[in-house]
């Protein structure tokens, strides 16, 4: 998907990190390169910056902000060995 001006209602996508302590953490965004480097360079989420390095486990695509608000807080509400299969199946 492109994201630009005229699609920017649907560039939304959620995140599921592995964080070196082995926990998952989960967020959105509308750009998940650079997200991930602000969370490995510790100026990203309070939880992630105690618990670096972290890696992409799974990302969805082509969300409008809303629906990745939902889905996020859909997957935090998920035990963790069921987060990352839910993640994959949305996206």
């Amino acid at each position: 998907m492109v994201c630009g001006k005229e699609n920017e209602n649907m560039c939304w996508q959620v995140y599921l990190l592995r964080c070196a302590d082995k926990t998952l953490y989960c967020g959105i965004t509308t750009d998940i390169a650079r997200r991930i480097k602000k969370h490995n360079a510790g100026k990203g989420a309070k939880y992630t910056r105690s618990r670096l390095p972290v890696t992409l486990m799974a990302a969805s695509s082509g969300l409008s902000k809303s629906d990745a608000l939902i889905l996020e807080r859909c997957i935090k509400r998920e035990p963790a060995g069921k987060k990352i299969a839910l993640l994959q199946r949305r996206s």
